[in-house]
């Protein structure tokens, strides 16, 4: 039982080849620095508003490109309301560029804990998972995947889950979330600017779903970090005013990541 993609055609092209070039050309675009990051915070609308930012995340992955096997890749639930963390039995996620496979062991230890249960309709449409999908391919080589949609759910349950799939050098955490909604473009970079020290900060009791809509991984993470004595640092943060939109009525997008 395969996943298959809601919103290819939509979000990024649906077509192989092109798909390929596109997320290319991004990662192209970006001088990657350092060392490959543990965490990732990575925003996740249509490839022509956040694409750009995304790509400075993921370029940071390419000297990992072989040790990093595992992926755990929590957005928040568009479609679907409930409480928890919801995970699928489906054995792959499916995108135009190939399967991904799911991490079957990972899904049974996460739902040994009492908050998370299998949600199908909670993965079937949501796009804050798949549209990270196609940049993981091709920075990565051969990896396996535990994507968890988030619902209603606090900072400790989240960083609860995510301790328990924290692991080595082999596997990677990443949050997926835009920033703030439908604001004009000064007033959108004032609010993102806030929001980003807020995140450096650590301040996981603070974000609102109005500064974040995946608020619920991002506070999470933030918590465990907290708990782990590390840090975050902002790396791109624009909007779309900057990317591929008017600056009338814009959505804002961060990257962050954890070194």
């Amino acid at each position: 039982m395969n996943r298959k993609p809601a919103v290819a055609g939509r979000f990024y092209p649906a077509h192989p080849q092109q798909l390929h070039d596109a997320v290319f050309g991004y990662l192209q675009d970006v001088r990657s620095t350092g060392k490959a990051p543990k965490a990732m915070i990575v925003p996740h609308a249509g490839y022509v508003y956040s694409g750009p930012i995304a790509a400075t995340a993921y370029a940071r992955l390419k000297p990992a490109a072989a040790s990093i096997t595992r992926v755990v890749l929590i957005g928040p639930s568009h479609h679907v309301a409930f409480r928890g963390l919801a995970v699928s039995r489906t054995h792959a996620y499916t995108t135009p560029l190939g399967d991904v496979e799911v991490d079957q062991a990972a899904i049974e230890a996460l739902v040994s804990l009492p908050f998370v249960e299998y949600i199908e309709q909670a993965h079937t449409l949501e796009h804050s998972l798949e549209v990270h999908l196609p940049f993981l391919q091709s920075v990565l080589q051969q990896f396996t995947l535990v994507p968890i949609v988030a619902g209603d759910a606090s900072p400790e349950l989240v960083s609860q889950a995510l301790e328990l799939l924290w692991g080595g050098d082999e596997t990677l955490l990443i949050i997926s979330s835009d920033l703030s909604h439908y604001h004009d473009y000064d007033t959108a970079k004032r609010l993102d600017q806030a929001t980003s020290r807020m995140i450096e900060q650590l301040q996981y009791n603070d974000i609102c779903g109005e500064a974040a809509c995946g608020k619920v991984p991002v506070n999470g993470l933030l918590k465990l970090l907290k708990q782990k004595g590390l840090s975050i640092k902002t790396i791109d943060l624009r909007n779309s005013g900057d990317t591929a939109g008017n600056k009338q009525q814009v959505v804002g997008y961060g990257a962050y990541v954890v070194d």
